[in-house]
């Protein structure tokens, strides 16, 4: 048999002696592959007396260990060398130009709701924010929303296997919780828009799972309807961006508010093209209404002193009307060539000084 010290010492020079990690790796494979020397060696180990198996055997052992670690120590050595020499030569031009396919670009439904924001920012509309997981008082309850209204229902609300004081839990069905929030958590008056995600089963072309809705709240001593109609058809003329808007306010019914409407706004429909502000027809966009009193009631405030108006409307239909958006599930789809179509440029931040769309 070779003498061990021999080959433990000629390994040790060929693993230092390799310049690279091809080089090692054809050191690896002559001493440890399987027509390898050291592998030829302990095939051998079978034909030798006990005693002097034994004692081979263990210096083979060795051996094999410790090639291995000087293996892997020499390939660790020849990795950060290559690193050191590839940083050394290698540099990013910081200055250059960010590559145009490489731009990241705003959801539509972002930009609606900077665009809502920015609106009634101007009016004196402050944001506030709830959670999407709301118990039964401030989703329905205190909504003056009756124990067997609809809504209420399980193909309408996604209701969760945990409770509240005995009450379950549901995903939101609106942001109208919101309002209840604020109410019931600081003093009046109050002026806040209530952006957010909300959730209902639902799904077509214009309805999903999960949606946004914007909901909006005025409360004093003196608001009344004629604040209400004001304030919308300011928004929605702001939104489409036409100073002529035809607008009308349809009688309807909902549980928070009395007397409640419907706005809609002109359009025109020839084929599959809806155009806003021409034409004859109309278009729904949102809800509202004078705050129910049961509902201030529910919060503490007493309706002989205190009335305000509330609204609501989806973001993601307001998104689909201004931009020509056909289908509402496209927006949650994560395709990245329909976010570079209808997508916003990061810096295109919508103001009313500098106009809301791109």
């Amino acid at each position: 048999m070779q003498d061990i010290d021999e080959l433990a010492a000629e390994l040790r020079t060929d693993i230092e002696a390799a310049g690279s990690l091809d080089d090692l790796e054809a050191v690896r494979v002559r001493a440890l592959g399987r027509k390898g020397t050291i592998t030829h060696l302990m095939k051998g180990l079978g034909a030798m007396e006990p005693e002097e198996r034994r004692a081979a055997g263990t210096a083979l052992n060795v051996l094999k260990d410790e090639t291995v670690v000087a293996i892997e120590d020499r390939r660790t050595s020849l990795r950060n060398l290559a690193l050191t020499e590839q940083l050394a030569t290698e540099s990013i031009d910081v200055t250059l130009p960010v590559r145009a396919e490489g731009c990241g670009r705003i959801h539509p439904v972002s930009q609606v709701v900077d665009e809502i924001v920015a609106i009634f920012a101007d009016m004196g509309f402050a944001v506030a924010e709830g959670p999407d997981i709301e118990d039964d008082f401030y989703n329905f309850t205190a909504l003056n929303i009756p124990p067997e209204h609809p809504a209420r229902q399980m193909h309408d609300t996604f209701y969760l296997e945990a409770e509240r004081d005995g009450a379950p839990l549901v995903l939101r069905t609106h942001t109208s919780p919101v309002q209840i929030r604020h109410m019931r958590s600081s003093p009046p008056p109050y002026r806040i828009i209530a952006p957010g995600r909300t959730f209902r089963c639902d799904s077509d072309m214009t309805h999903t799972p999960m949606f946004h809705q914007v909901e909006g709240l005025a409360i004093g001593h003196d608001i009344h309807m004629g604040h209400l109609k004001g304030c919308l058809e300011e928004f929605a003329r702001v939104m489409f961006e036409d100073d002529n808007l035809r607008m009308r306010f349809r009688p309807s019914h909902f549980p928070f508010t009395e007397p409640s409407a419907e706005v809609d706004i002109g359009c025109s429909r020839k084929g599959k093209e809806l155009r806003i502000g021409e034409g004859g027809d109309w278009l729904e966009i949102l809800g509202c209404g004078m705050v129910h009193p049961n509902v201030l009631e529910n919060v503490g405030l007493d309706p002989n002193e205190w009335q305000g108006f509330a609204f609501g409307m989806g973001i993601d239909r307001i998104a689909m009307l201004k931009y020509g958006i056909p289908d509402l599930r496209a927006f949650f789809e994560s395709d990245l060539r329909w976010l570079r179509h209808y997508g916003f440029a990061p810096f295109d931040v919508p103001t009313l000084a500098g106009g809301l769309a791109r």
